[in-house]
């Protein structure tokens, strides 16, 4: 099964989404935020990239910039809560990213798993 990176700063929701995933038979790796998600990525080159935008530290957008400057091909699901605030859109930036795909939290373990085979299964 493809290792997924997931990178997100709570731990409630690494854990969830780590256990989402295992549970289907994926190898997870977490991090806490955008920085220790970069230096994962670098040592494993995971298949799937899941990560929050709004993040301390280094946010999910400025991640997500840098691994597509180490792989242009990786395939990356970008999540938000707070998909909006006041003029910004943080899901509607990450959509600028080619081939990412977004998801709004919270979100079931249906609408993960099918962005999750989706974007694996886009060429």
């Amino acid at each position: 099964m493809p290792r997924v990176l997931v990178i997100d700063d709570e731990a409630s929701m690494r854990d969830l989404i780590t256990r989402m995933l295992e549970v289907e038979g994926f190898e997870v790796e977490i991090a806490e935020d955008g920085g220790a998600g970069v230096k994962a990525f670098c040592r494993r080159r995971p298949e799937l990239v899941v990560t929050d935008i709004l993040m301390p530290n280094k946010g999910g957008l400025l991640a997500i910039r840098e691994m597509r400057d180490l792989d242009p091909a990786v395939k990356i699901i970008a999540m938000s809560g707070g998909g909006g605030s006041g003029r910004l859109n943080f899901l509607s930036t990450a959509r600028t990213f080619q081939g990412v795909r977004t998801l709004q939290k919270p979100f079931r373990k249906i609408e993960l798993m099918d962005a999750v085979r989706g974007v694996l299964a886009a060429a």
